[in-house]
């Protein structure tokens, strides 16, 4: 009889629990389809760091535009509010003071009309002086500084507008080098080349923030990423450069400045601009003033338009996000949904079709300077960027349109499925690897120009987007024997797989981010969950589990010197990466994702959602991470649904790509 109570109370423990999984699925469905749009698609707010804000305030003031004061006094609310108890201001929520961050912020309130004695912007100027001042700000802000005036041009590299005439065979092309850069440096060109100054008709300057007379400060030094021998090779050719550029002819720079704006014009890309990320669309502005043009001229005045609908406007405060990502959020938000099931779906169903005219499919962007013969096919973060869509949230959409499919067995989708595999089987790179936006981008050596500083000129193959590519292949049937494109894909993530287990995350913080979206690709490939490969990432995983069941990370693992994986406080998002990854190792049965589930259903909120304030995706590391607002919205759900749906089959095997 005793016995018989017993494994009455275990059933009863088990269907209560099943219970609660069922409660949390069904919570925080109906929260992320009340955050719906109206046409049926997601978009959340998509958060940096007060650079962009701050920016923002001050291309208006460079501009001369009238004061919006309620506007500026909101972004002035927020930039108080994000500034660090160190008195600078950080990349990412807690982290240490970020000199450009804190020069560029200090600017910008000052610019706003916070006195320089108030305790706020005494603080910040004393954490910014005792850390050696602005000196040591990067080469974008010094750009910044120098248009209005605070800095020289002499402390900014020489950046000819020449480079457009250039061959492709040259050191140095637009071809070479990443799309964000490229877009960003072709305006940053001209108005390197014709030097325009600030309006700054209130006369605000940031003088008290070095330690030496602005105006004597010369080039940056080497960062550290940076090799001595190149560096030097490269600085010698800038001081040639500063000697020589006042000699080109100025029939010669009149062609060249009419070659980037050409570039430019043919990209602009209406409302949602160049490169539909904020850097190149505010300097596209600003080169359009300093070339004379009007402030309603079309160009100039659509791109305009354009920044301020990056603007998040609260009651309270406001700041400029540095694009916007619906596709993004409408695909990841698509496959919680497509896991979470039952009435869901036509929700799903209705997000998937608003993605798919969205696709590509009539325009070669730049990704074609590579790959001539390949036809477009992919989708672009944005709403509209068809000169540069990627190959991660191709992979993702892809993905997501097949699992509908699978479901309704209807043929709407399959064009857009087959023309986003073409594309993407086209842009493979040649060590097996794919990059977000471009082909075979490898000329490690523009990292060490002197306009580099940031480390981040390149687009080179990364483990994580491979990782969905393969998932994404391998999900639509093909497998290593099958396929040359996954054989060479699963070959690159097993040569860089670390020691300890994990994969590097470029696009999403970090080690977490990339072992999940390795671990699912090799799973879809079909490698044994017993495989030495999978087996030590799955140990990783395990070995960093915090001890309140979940998962975290923070920024500083990106560090040039890693020496093995930093603990954080846990986030709902990289706890959820961590179980999605676990449960495609075949772990989902291992008490630690029993663990992280209960984390996940103690931590929800009332409205079925979770509180996220760390930063846990990438812009580029070590410079500028991102907030993704959706992320700790869908990927939870999507590992809850994830966890009770393998429960309730014989298998357990994940049978997608992610």
């Amino acid at each position: 009889m005793h016995s018989v109570n017993k494994s009455v109370g275990i059933e009863t423990r088990d269907t209560l629990a099943s219970n609660d999984l069922e409660a949390s699925i069904t919570s925080a469905t109906k929260a992320l389809l009340d955050c719906r749009q109206p046409d049926g698609h997601w978009v959340f707010e998509l958060e940096a760091d007060s650079t962009i804000p701050a920016e923002y305030v001050l291309l208006r003031h460079y501009l001369g535009e009238p004061v919006d004061a309620v506007l500026e006094g909101k972004i002035a609310n927020y930039l108080r509010r994000v500034q660090g108890a160190h008195g600078g201001w950080p990349l990412v929520h807690d982290g240490d003071l970020d000199m450009s961050a804190s020069v560029k912020a200090y600017f910008a309130l000052k610019m706003i009309g916070d006195s320089a004695d108030a305790p706020h912007m005494a603080r910040a100027r004393e954490a910014i002086r005792s850390r050696g001042g602005g000196i040591h700000s990067n080469v974008f802000t010094r750009f910044l500084l120098a248009t209005f005036g605070v800095l020289t041009w002499r402390s900014v590299p020489v950046l000819p507008v020449e480079i457009m005439l250039l061959p492709m065979w040259a050191p140095f092309h637009l071809s070479k080098i990443s799309y964000w850069a490229r877009t960003t440096i072709v305006p940053l060109m001209v108005l390197a080349a014709l030097k325009p100054r600030a309006k700054n008709t209130s006369g605000v300057g940031i003088d008290e923030l070095f330690l030496q007379e602005p105006h004597s400060i010369g080039m940056t030094a080497k960062a550290p990423h940076q090799s001595w021998g190149w560096f030097l090779l490269f600085r010698g050719l800038d001081s040639v450069l500063r000697v020589v550029e006042p000699l080109f002819p100025k029939t010669l720079r009149a062609r060249a400045i009419d070659s980037a704006v050409a570039f430019i014009e043919e990209r602009l890309n209406g409302e949602d601009g160049l490169g539909a990320i904020y850097p190149p669309m505010a300097n596209a502005v600003m080169m359009y003033d300093a070339l004379g043009k009007p402030a309603d001229y079309p160009p100039r005045a659509v791109t305009r338009k354009g920044l301020d609908r990056l603007l998040v406007i609260g009651e309270h405060e406001a700041y400029c996000q540095p694009c916007m990502s619906p596709v993004w959020d409408t695909s990841l938000t698509c496959h919680a949904l497509l896991e979470a099931g039952g009435e869901a779906l036509p929700a799903a169903k209705q997000g998937l079709d608003w993605l798919l005219p969205k696709q590509v499919l009539d325009l070669k962007g730049d990704w074609a300077v590579k790959r001539p013969d390949i036809r477009p096919g992919g989708w672009a973060l944005q709403y509209n960027n068809a000169y540069y869509p990627d190959l991660d949230d191709t992979a993702v959409v892809v993905m997501a349109m097949d699992r509908a499919r699978r479901t309704s067995r209807g043929p709407e989708y399959d064009e857009a499925i087959a023309r986003g595999r073409e594309w993407i089987e086209g842009m493979q790179s040649r060590d097996g690897g794919w990059a977000a936006f471009d082909v075979d981008n490898l000329e490690y050596y523009l990292n060490n120009i002197p306009f580099s500083d940031h480390g981040a000129m390149l687009d080179p193959p990364t483990e994580d987007v491979t990782g969905r590519c393969v998932s994404m292949l391998a999900q639509l049937g093909e497998t290593v024997q099958s396929s040359t494109a996954v054989a060479a894909g699963v070959d690159y993530l097993r040569r860089t797989q670390l020691a300890e287990g994990s994969w590097y995350g470029r696009w999403g913080l970090n080690y977490i981010y990339g072992t999940w979206s390795v671990l699912c690709a090799l799973n879809a490939a079909g490698v044994d969950h017993q495989d030495p490969t999978m087996r030590k990432a799955a140990n990783w995983l395990l070995a960093i589990q915090n001890e309140d069941g979940g998962w975290g990370e923070d920024a500083t693992s990106y560090r040039l010197d890693y020496k093995g994986f930093e603990g954080a406080p846990t986030t709902a998002s990289q706890t959820a990466w961590a179980l999605l990854a676990l449960m495609a190792a075949g772990e989902v049965g291992h008490p630690a994702v029993a663990r992280g589930v209960q984390y996940l259903k103690s931590t929800q909120t009332e409205k079925g959602l979770w509180d996220e304030r760390r930063y846990t995706a990438t812009g580029f590391p070590r410079v500028f991470y991102l907030r993704y607002h959706g992320y700790s919205k869908f990927f939870p759900l999507w590992a809850l649904a994830r966890y009770r749906n393998l429960n309730s089959t014989n298998s357990r095997v994940v049978g997608v790509g992610m």
